[in-house]
């Protein structure tokens, strides 16, 4: 059917794409039900555990990518407040976060109630709840009241840095082209900067230098991917990613770098409009934010209840495995409507294309690192 030229459809696809690798990638990672349905299919379980994380790229380049959108479409930032744009953006990543934290309190209380296990977080502090809500979780190392919360510290710093070095460059030079190009310029030395240092070094995995690589590469792909301009641009994107690579070879870069030049291209081409609008990837696009936030305490509670009740047996385990699934896409459909569309109902900067996954060797009760 035809879409209207406001939603970008081919980024729908790619969002619905990867949230739905992240919920399955939760559901093989933590036990037990994953544990012995592995003896039905060991390569799809294992594959899901060990590489669908790698999905979390895509929302970081998605990111970058409508941020720049938002922010500053030709390259300069069209708001003069930095302040401003970070207050709102925090009141949008707060509310329903805050509101998912209560739920991930809950879903772990039921979860110990039948299952003892590693996967489940211990009862919280109000240290803890009150890291998590400043977003200081990740940087304080407090223990994480649900997985994959650290990337919503991480998506706040990203968008912070991207605002921060548009706002500077605004002031240095002024909002003309030279200000737009040094701008640019400024994104993209901060991105090689983490590609080639930052992101080599895992103790800086708590902050976004970490991951701006990625975030860049998105940014870097929307302004590269304007046709009044050369494309050369999107491929020196490509050449100093590869470069990166080469020295030093990082799969979840690869993948960004794949994912910035799909972008870059599918606007170039104008596929990004044209794409054929599908409902159901629209609805999972729609609510991707909403099931990252709610599907782990289903997963946990599906978990607990199929091990304290139901036979131990692999054909069982992976019924427990749907169930979960299918619980979490319900519990995200509730929660993009009754807490999410209303705290975002008239949005004041980009939505965050966040549905992230917990990082490889990451314990639901310990500090989330990133993923390889």
């Amino acid at each position: 059917m035809p879409t209207s030229r406001s939603r970008l459809v081919f980024i729908d696809f790619l969002k619905a794409f990867a949230s739905q690798l992240i919920v399955l990638h939760h559901l093989a990672f933590y036990g037990p039900l994953s544990d012995v349905a592995m003896e039905l299919a060991p390569t799809l379980i294992g594959w899901l555990s060990e590489y669908a994380r790698i999905a979390v790229q895509v929302f970081l380049v998605v990111g970058g990518f409508l941020a720049a959108r938002g922010l500053a479409p030709t390259g300069t930032l069209v708001e003069s407040r930095p302040m401003m744009l970070l207050l709102r953006r925090y009141l949008r990543l707060a509310p329903p976060f805050v509101a998912a934290l209560g739920l991930a309190m809950a879903g772990a209380a039921l979860a110990r109630v039948w299952l003892d296990h590693d996967s489940i977080p211990g009862a919280p502090s109000a240290t803890q709840v009150l890291a998590h809500v400043a977003l200081l979780h990740n940087i304080l190392d407090v223990d994480a009241l649900s997985a994959g919360v650290w990337y919503i510290a991480i998506d706040f710093q990203l968008f912070a840095l991207l605002v921060l070095v548009l706002w500077a460059a605004r002031g240095i030079v002024g909002s003309g082209h030279a200000g737009a190009a040094i701008s640019r310029a400024m994104v993209f030395s901060l991105a090689l900067a983490s590609l080639f240092y930052f992101n080599r070094n895992a103790e800086w995995d708590i902050w976004g230098l970490y991951f701006v690589g990625a975030y860049g590469m998105g940014a870097l792909a929307f302004w590269a991917s304007d046709r009044s301009r050369s494309p050369w641009r999107l491929g020196l994107v490509a050449v100093a990613a590869i470069a990166a690579l080469v020295v030093d070879f990082r799969l979840r870069i690869a993948v960004a770098l794949v994912t910035a030049l799909v972008l870059g291209i599918a606007r170039r081409t104008g596929w990004m409009e044209r794409c054929p609008e599908f409902r159901p990837v629209t609805f999972l696009s729609r609510i991707s934010y909403s099931l990252f936030l709610v599907h782990f305490p289903v997963c946990l509670v599906v978990n607990a209840a199929f091990t304290r009740y139901a036979p131990e047996t692999p054909a069982v385990s992976a019924l427990g495995m749907g169930v979960a699934w299918l619980g979490s896409l319900v519990a995200g459909t509730l929660f993009h409507t009754y807490v999410e569309s209303r705290v975002w109902r008239r949005p004041p900067v980009p939505v965050p294309a966040t549905a992230p996954a917990a990082p490889k060797g990451a314990a639901a009760t310990g500090t989330l690192a990133p993923q390889s």
